[in-house]
């Protein structure tokens, strides 16, 4: 049995959510976010409070129990809040803009680098290098600041790349001429 699992989330007043199955809907003021979990979970909703239990003892379902729960108040938190990740472009003519549906990147390449934004996803570009990728679901809000930040990781030598605001880049030592 989880210990996690075995917390109840509270469900704010702006928030509803739709259990069909073992397929959550979550409703909110910033979005929608929809997820599917395994069947070996139950979720239930009593007044205000939602509770997830396994229905069985497997070994599988023990772990879907408390999984489940941390996914499900995580997407309660995505629609009342929303989640934020910053990145820095670091390098010169190195740059960022929006166009549109896309975002633009200059990381120092002989072509400019055009991204589409996915739908449920809100990027703002300040100054050129400071990206903002806000949403309401975490993990694609991870997987937009991931995909972008791929593009040119940050190298070790120069400092150069798009990392995430507060990421430490360990540098290394350039050749010495002997």
């Amino acid at each position: 049995m989880s210990r996690i699992g075995k917390q109840p989330i509270q469900i704010p007043d702006k928030v509803k959510i739709d259990i069909k199955d073992a397929n959550v809907l979550v409703e909110g003021p910033k979005g929608k976010v929809h997820k599917n979990f395994a069947p070996v979970v139950k979720v239930e909703i009593s007044g205000r409070t939602l509770t997830v239990s396994a229905l069985d003892d497997s070994r599988f379902a023990n772990a879907m129990h408390g999984t489940a729960r941390s996914i499900i108040a995580g997407m309660v938190k995505g629609v009342t809040a929303g989640y934020i990740k910053e990145l820095e472009i670091q390098g010169v003519g190195f740059k960022a803009n929006l166009k549109g549906k896309q975002l633009d990147l200059a990381l120092g390449f002989s072509h400019p680098i055009a991204m589409d934004i996915p739908e449920g996803i809100k990027i703002t570009v300040t100054d050129g290098t400071r990206l903002k990728v806000e949403g309401c679901d975490k993990q694609l809000v991870g997987a937009v600041t991931a995909e972008i930040r791929s593009y040119y990781p940050p190298e070790p030598y120069k400092g150069k790349g798009v990392r995430i605001v507060g990421e430490r880049v360990r540098r290394k030592e350039g050749k010495t001429v002997a």
